[in-house]
């Protein structure tokens, strides 16, 4: 049974759709390395289309141009990549092919290929929010800006139910970044304010 897992670049106020303005400033070696990790022993990535575009927009000249990130330029060129998308595609990209069929039968289908072992979903907010509704996500993978974007997609809009998670990883960089690493858990049971009254913060006041 393959692991799927989500990795995103996200805001404080949970915006998920990055921008370079506030991103890049906070990219260090920490960071580098949590993004290492993500990526270690993945056979397949899953892609939105807009994902998509920009890395093949980017990573094949990157691996061209041979400066210090075409190794891990080449390594996105070699992997398998599978495009969610409503249109046909003409890829130029190595490696790349279109999702067949509906994203939840075949993400199903993928899942349950034992010839594939890890499967990374790099961005691409509309999938991920697919695929957690349907209970496919694994782990979700968070690298969290010390920043409020105020504007751009969030990874959870206001329409989708609560979503229970169990902090599997966290860890805080220098930069103020916080890796934050989830996987799904069961709501736990119901509590209401007579459960806690007795933990209401004591003021101290004997009078």
């Amino acid at each position: 049974m393959a692991k799927i897992v989500s990795t995103l670049f996200i805001s404080l106020d949970g915006v998920a759709e990055i921008d370079e303005s506030w991103h890049f400033p906070y990219f260090d070696d920490n960071m580098s390395r949590a993004v290492t990790h993500d990526y270690d022993g993945v056979d397949v990535l899953l892609l939105g289309r807009v994902t998509y575009d920009s890395f093949a927009g980017a990573w094949p000249e990157r691996e061209k141009a041979g400066e210090e990130d075409a190794e891990f330029a080449k390594f996105l060129g070699d992997v398998r990549k599978i495009v969610v998308s409503r249109q046909p595609l003409k890829f130029t990209w190595r490696n790349s092919e279109l999702l067949d069929g509906d994203l939840v039968d075949a993400v199903t289908r993928l899942k349950a290929d034992s010839s594939i072992e890890r499967i990374l979903i790099p961005g691409s907010i509309s999938i991920v929010q697919q695929l957690l509704a349907a209970g496919l996500v694994d782990e979700l993978s968070l690298l969290v800006h010390p920043v409020a974007a105020r504007t751009g997609r969030h990874l959870f809009d206001e329409a989708d139910p609560a979503y229970h998670l169990s902090l599997e990883r966290s860890e805080a960089f220098p930069t103020g970044v916080v890796w934050l690493t989830y996987t799904p858990a069961a709501a736990p049971d119901a509590v209401g304010y007579d459960e806690v009254k007795d933990l209401v913060p004591e003021t101290g006041d004997d009078n």
